[in-house]
């Protein structure tokens, strides 16, 4: 089963929760908090998801904030993460098969939470297509 890190801030939090409950038969999650509502400061839990994918604890990962801007911008922080916010199924595949982006980013006050289910539908499901895009992925991972 594959493994798959989640976090957000209390305002993602909701949608969160309601990922978890839905793709929980498909994926194994390793939840990285908040355990509640109660608010917090969403770029420390970016930094979390971050931190475990560079660590390898997980492959992927999914972080959730009001507009999924702040967390997504947190997670990029590492040269491991490759995190795409999106609001769109489409963008959600683009991201896997040209970025081979490996954190998705959400917006719970963007998205409604079917939406916000295709588009995890998408990012779970749609490979790498590598090729012409192989190059172009390294150099996402190079410190300037």
């Amino acid at each position: 089963m594959t493994k798959i890190a989640i976090a957000s801030d209390h305002a993602g939090f909701e949608l969160k929760e309601a990922i978890k409950a839905h793709f929980g038969a498909q994926v194994e999650f390793l939840d990285l908090g908040p355990e509640t509502d109660d608010r917090v400061d969403y770029p420390d839990f970016g930094r979390a998801l971050g931190q475990a994918i560079a660590d390898r604890k997980a492959l992927r990962g999914i972080v959730v904030c009001g507009s999924g801007i702040g967390i997504t911008i947190a997670a990029n922080r590492f040269p491991a993460v490759r995190a795409a916010n999106c609001v769109t199924v489409e963008m959600a595949s683009l991201a896997r098969r040209h970025n081979d982006a490996n954190v998705l980013g959400l917006g719970q006050r963007l998205v409604d939470q079917d939406l916000a289910f295709a588009i995890v539908e998408a990012f779970l499901s749609t490979e790498f297509e590598g090729a012409r895009h192989a190059g172009r992925v390294e150099k996402l991972g190079e410190k300037i």
